[in-house]
C-alpha cells in the first residue's frame, strides 16, 4: 500500500533553485513509483517583497544583495542554466534580466489550486520568467500564463483585478515564516520533515524513501 505523502512546496516564481527544486523532487516521486501517494501544495514565498513595479536589474540586485560582483552572478548564473538544463528545463537569464514584485503571481496560484490546475500553472510561470523573460508582475503575462495552464483567463483577470486572496498569501506566508522558513525552496513533508534547496533527484529519493519507511 503506497504511503501518503502531503508536500508543501514553499517557494517563489522568480527563485531559480525553486525550478531546480521542483525538477528534482518529481523526478524523485516517478523513481519511487507506486511506493507512495503524493500530493504537492504550493506555498508563497515572497524573496523580494519590497521590490517596486519596474523591478531591479538582476546584476545590481545580486551585487546589492548578496555583495556578488557580476563576474560571480554571471558564474552562477551558469550553473543553474546547466543544472536546471538536466532536468530539461530552459534558463534564459541574461545580465540584463530583471527581478520583479511576485505578490499578484502567488495571488493567481492561491486561486489555482482549488481547481487542480496549481502545478501546471507554477510551471507555465516559471517558463515565462526564466525562459521568456517576461514579467510576472505585469497582470497581461500572468492572465497569459493562466490560460497556457487551463484556467479560465477571464476569471484569473477578475482575480487579479479585485485584489481576491490578498490576505490569504499574507497570512501563508506569515505562517510558513514562523515555522522557521527563511529560505527556499523549501520542501515541507507531512507537516514534520523538510528537504531544503534544490536538491538533485537522488538527493530527494533517499530522503522521500527514508520519510516513507518511518511513516509506515
Amino acid at each position: 500500500m503506497a504511503t501518503p505523502l502531503k508536500i508543501d512546496f514553499v517557494s517563489d516564481v522568480s527563485c531559480p533553485w525553486c525550478v531546480i527544486g521542483l525538477g528534482g523532487l518529481e523526478q524523485a516521486l516517478e523513481r519511487i513509483g507506486g511506493e507512495v501517494d503524493a500530493s504537492i501544495t504550493f506555498q508563497p514565498f515572497e524573496l523580494n517583497p519590497a521590490m517596486p513595479p519596474e523591478g531591479q536589474n538582476i546584476v545590481e540586485h545580486i551585487g546589492q544583495k548578496y555583495g556578488s560582483t557580476p563576474q560571480q552572478s554571471a558564474a552562477n548564473r551558469a550553473m543553474i542554466r546547466d543544472r536546471a538544463a538536466e532536468l530539461g528545463f530552459t534558463m534564459a537569464m541574461s545580465d540584463d534580466s530583471r527581478i520583479y514584485n511576485t505578490f499578484d503571481a502567488h495571488r493567481l496560484l492561491h486561486w489555482a489550486e482549488a481547481s487542480g490546475h496549481q502545478t501546471a500553472l507554477k510551471k507555465t510561470l516559471f517558463e515565462a520568467y526564466f525562459t521568456n523573460g517576461q514579467d510576472p508582475s505585469d497582470r497581461d503575462v500572468l492572465v497569459a500564463a493562466a490560460a497556457a495552464a487551463g484556467l479560465d483567463p477571464v476569471e484569473a483577470r477578475d482575480v487579479l483585478v479585485s485584489g481576491r486572496f490578498a490576505e490569504e498569501v499574507r497570512k501563508a506566508e506569515q505562517l510558513w515564516q514562523s515555522r522557521g522558513i527563511s529560505a527556499v525552496p523549501a520542501v515541507v513533508v507531512n507537516d514534520r520533515y523538510l528537504i531544503s534547496g534544490g536538491q538533485p533527484p537522488e538527493a530527494f529519493e533517499k530522503a522521500l524513501r527514508n520519510i516513507a519507511a518511518e511513516m509506515a
